[in-house]
């Protein structure tokens, strides 16, 4: 239990696992996740579970090496097994026909996005999808993605591939075209979240975003990750990750999320 059995460095510093864990490939659905620790004593981290292979008994991770504990899990290679991979965790998402579905990937992001992409277009919608990156080399998923999604739009910040900017500039093009979209899901950066949510509620489009607050035990005991929803305290944890785009308060999710910056920057420098 809990082996890598395959280990793929998909983009700069980011990784593609194949934990083997038959238990938790049987019970996912899109928009969980799990909490892993790689050894005794490491920091637990939450990560989404992008896919699951019921034959192998195995569930799909991704992840970037950007912080302390990140960068020790992207030390193990094939053959090498996790401490503790706790889960399927949080709220599955609520799946249904809108019509056309539109999912937006920023970053990172874009692994989240995968598998809720697959549940939509197993529901029936047209689906579109938009993705970002801040240069070519960091696009994700594309391939995988563009099998889903008919209509599959790439954003990069310095223009070095798709269009140029930002994926609320790609988002605004479609919709001005006239194209009507029914739902959106956004997961990436919390600016990028937030800019999403300013231009669909412009147009009510019901729309929903995944979010990644401080989180621990991934149960909601601890409190870690509440975040203010609608004027009411949540906890992404367990009333999550999943929520409604247009009640969520970013400025306070954004504030919560820089609380241990300056921990965060050392423990990288120690690492």
């Amino acid at each position: 239990m809990n082996e890598i059995l395959c280990k793929e460095e998909i983009a700069p510093s980011t990784f593609r696992y194949r934990i083997h864990h038959p238990k938790i490939a049987r019970k996912r659905k899109a928009g969980q996740f799990v909490i892993i620790r790689s050894h005794e004593g490491g920091e637990r981290v939450p990560l989404t579970l992008v896919g699951s292979d019921l034959d192998e008994g195995s569930i799909t991770l991704i992840f970037q090496a950007v912080g302390h504990s990140t960068k020790e899990l992207a030390l193990l290679e094939e053959g090498d097994s996790l401490l503790d991979v706790a889960g399927p965790l949080g709220q599955p998402t609520h799946i249904e026909n809108y019509g056309t579905a539109c999912v937006i990937g920023g970053g990172y992001g874009t692994a989240p996005v995968l598998p809720i992409a697959q549940a939509l277009k197993d529901a029936g919608n047209d689906m579109i999808g938009i993705i970002g990156a801040r240069s070519r080399d960091l696009v994700i998923l594309e391939k995988e993605l563009g099998e889903i999604c008919p209509s599959l739009y790439v954003a990069t910040d310095d223009g070095s591939y798709g269009h140029k900017g930002f994926v609320t500039d790609v988002l605004k093009e479609i919709l001005d075209e006239g194209r009507e979209i029914n739902f959106v899901l956004a997961v990436g950066p919390t600016p990028m979240m937030r800019a999403v949510a300013n231009l669909t509620r412009e147009r009510g489009i019901p729309t929903m975003v995944s979010l990644n607050p401080l989180m621990i035990d991934g149960t909601g005991m601890c409190g870690g990750c509440r975040v203010e929803v609608g004027g009411e305290t949540k906890f992404a944890c367990v009333d999550g990750p999943e929520f409604d785009a247009h009640q969520v308060n970013f400025d306070l999710l954004m504030k919560r999320q820089a609380t241990y910056r300056e921990q965060e920057s050392a423990a990288r420098d120690w690492g």
